[in-house]
Order: structure tokens, then C-alpha cells, then sequence
């Protein structure tokens, strides 16, 4: 059974501190193939699509895309600070490796 990711709080407040909605975007995940391991996130602000589920939260959208949704099935899609930087991030159960950029993994 598929179950929908899920947006956490720091990645909804994020999202809300760079505007996204009050510039008519959302943040869109979509995973393609390529990378390192076989499949890549693609993370970017962009418009929703009619097919895309949404995510909502603080007046802030997360978008995907009916083919990524099955890849995201139960992921948590994060926003992490570090000392390396500041980055959304996805934990993803249905990943069985990923590499050290952790926007590369495979199934």
C-alpha cells in the first residue's frame, strides 16, 4: 500500500521563509533516473501541475508528480542545517543505498 510522503514543519517554515506561495510556486519533488545510484531527486521551486499531489502546510505548497509519487511512497521530506550548509532533504524508506550526495539512490 502506497502511503503519501510527508512534509515536516521545518520544511513547510523554510519554504515560507523564502516566499514560495507569495511568488505562486511550490516545491516540487520529482525523481528522475541518472545519478550515482540510479535514480536522482530533482528539488526545485516551481508551478503545480493538475496532476501533481499537493502537500500543503503553513500556506506553503510540496508538489509531486503522479510518476515520483510510487518512488516517495511513506518518504519524509525534510529541510536540514548544517554546518556544510542548508538543504531540503528526503528520507526515503523505499531507498535501498544512496550516495554520499544524498540526492542519488537506488530501489
Amino acid at each position: 500500500m502506497q502511503l503519501p510522503p510527508k512534509v515536516t514543519e521545518r520544511a513547510f517554515t523554510r519554504l515560507a521563509e523564502i516566499g514560495a506561495a507569495d511568488q505562486g510556486k511550490a516545491l516540487r519533488i520529482a525523481v528522475e533516473g541518472g545519478g550515482c545510484s540510479g535514480f536522482q531527486y530533482e528539488i526545485a521551486l516551481d508551478d503545480p501541475a493538475t496532476d501533481d499531489l499537493v502537500l500543503e502546510g503553513h500556506g506553503q505548497s510540496v508538489v509531486v508528480d503522479s510518476v515520483s509519487l510510487p518512488f516517495l511512497s511513506n518518504a519524509v521530506i525534510d529541510f536540514t542545517e548544517e554546518l556544510i550548509g542548508a538543504r531540503f532533504v528526503i528520507e526515503n524508506p523505499n531507498a535501498t543505498s544512496s550516495c554520499g550526495c544524498g540526492t542519488s539512490f537506488s530501489m
